[in-house]
């Protein structure tokens, strides 16, 4: 084990994962600017995991280069008057990222699903609420899927985006079962509300049972 890569080992510890995500961005290409990643997130990170703001990578690069995971410089345009600054992985952050990928624990993905949550509240839903979430929630999948098809077409020529482009399909076909499974979910409650409503006043589900005397 190299010193270079022991060092990168302990000093990234402390990283929240959206600087792996920056760092892991920067490993694609030469020098990236702040605007490079953002359109980079939003053509791939946002299908998966999320788009960091502007203000968020631009925190995220500054971290990155405290740790020496990151180099920068500041590029003059042809007028000579504005300047942009560009950001480059140093062989230590390539080091240190390679290691977060292959040796740190992977988390489960955890489902937050807000249209899930008020489906299973769906008692106290008026019906063309409830199926107003879910047919915008069918659309948005729809339009997720649409997104990250013309994406990942347009990554496939490249062979340096071959890892990208292959999650970009998965992306593909994850919204795909998205969207069906809205689908199928607003099916059986537009077959619930046919056979009417259950009182409000039932008892709950989660009480515990009554005893029986004897």
């Amino acid at each position: 084990m190299t010193g270079r890569y022991s060092s990168a080992m302990t000093s990234g510890t402390d990283l929240p994962t959206t600087s792996w995500a920056v760092l892991g961005m920067l490993s694609h290409a030469d020098e990236l600017s702040g605007y490079d990643l953002k359109k980079w997130a939003d053509w791939s990170l946002q299908f998966f995991y999320w788009s960091p703001s502007f203000s968020q990578i631009y925190a995220e690069l500054k971290r990155l280069e405290k740790h020496g995971y990151v180099t920068s410089r500041t590029v003059t345009s042809e007028d000579g008057i504005r300047g942009k600054r560009m950001y480059a992985i140093t062989p230590t952050g390539r080091d240190a990222v390679a290691h977060w990928v292959n040796h740190s624990p992977v988390e489960a993905p955890v489902l937050k699903h807000s249209v899930l949550l008020r489906a299973w509240l769906g008692h106290l839903a008026e019906p063309d609420r409830l199926r107003e979430i879910l047919t915008a929630h069918i659309d948005y999948a729809e339009n997720m899927r649409r997104r990250a098809a013309a994406d990942a077409e347009g990554s496939d020529s490249n062979p340096d985006w071959a890892f990208p482009s292959a999650v970009l399909r998965w992306c593909i076909r994850h919204y795909e079962a998205e969207r069906q499974l809205a689908e199928d979910l607003l099916t059986d409650l537009e077959a619930l509300n046919k056979r009417g409503r259950l009182p409000r006043n039932r008892e709950s589900p989660l009480a515990p049972p009554k005893s029986k005397s004897r």
